[in-house]
């Protein structure tokens, strides 16, 4: 089995979207960064890489197998024994993972890019382990798990603005009042207003989400604020990427 040292890793938990699983040019001084002392790398198909990068479901238990207890993390000058984590790559891309114990990939983190050029070094040649995968439900995306395409040339501060617009969305589709969709369709596309006053709330927050679902704009993000005024959980999220956004610009100047 091959094997890797001294990796920095960037850890997103609970990530079901291989975009969320930021690169290292989007990485932050406020990101916990760790160091792993040693950890397994497995050459696999582009399938099962697929599957690891965007979901969050079982991993097959041949790969657990050959990966138990054989990651070290280095903390505070103690040497820990991870479960079941691992480097993979499909030979085109790569990314880390740690389950936490269970069978899933619940952690997953990019490598930067001298490391990621070494493991396409070490992997040259070579053929990929044929894990199967067992049953897997087949990947669905919505309003609140955007399609790839939906979040694509997007930066890091963007795509989180991005999924915090679908949750406003989706919170307005069921609310009491219907002509508040009205209200807001209006705001983002002054031109419908006479058309608001013909069709259902539900037609015109169709008309809203097909309007916003591509791309980012200015627009976008005035809409998301306004939409978010007076909601304290999504007024924190708000606040908590814009002041982080901010360090990150000082941090670069």
């Amino acid at each position: 089995m091959l094997y890797m040292h001294d990796l920095w890793v960037n850890w997103f938990e609970g990530e079901e979207n291989g975009y969320n699983v930021c690169h290292f040019h989007e990485w932050r001084k406020e990101d916990g960064i760790e160091l792993v002392d040693q950890i397994p790398l497995l050459l696999i198909e582009e399938e099962l890489f697929e599957f690891i990068e965007n979901d969050l479901q079982e991993l097959p238990k041949s790969l657990l197998d050959d990966i138990h207890k054989r990651t070290y993390m280095k903390k505070n000058q103690e040497r820990k024994t991870i479960d079941y984590a691992a480097v993979v790559t499909d030979g085109k891309s790569v990314l880390v993972f740690d389950t936490l114990g269970y069978s899933l990939p619940v952690k997953k983190s990019r490598l930067i890019p001298r490391q990621e050029r070494l493991v396409f070094d070490m992997v040259e040649g070579k053929r990929p382990s044929g894990y199967e995968l067992e049953h897997p439900t087949p990947k669905e995306y919505h309003i609140l798990s955007l399609s790839p395409e939906k979040m694509a040339g997007l930066t890091r501060r963007e795509r989180q603005l991005k999924q915090l617009l679908m949750m406003a969305l989706d919170q307005l589709r069921h609310t009491d009042y219907p002509e508040e969709v009205g209200y807001w369709l209006t705001e983002w596309d002054p031109s419908q207003y006479e058309l608001t006053k013909e069709i259902t709330a539900e037609a015109a927050w169709q008309r809203l989400y097909y309007g916003t679902i591509e791309g980012w704009s200015n627009q976008h993000e005035e809409l998301c604020g306004k939409l978010i005024k007076g909601q304290p959980f999504f007024e924190t999220m708000w606040q908590s990427e814009h002041q982080k956004t901010s360090k990150h610009l000082k941090s670069q100047n």
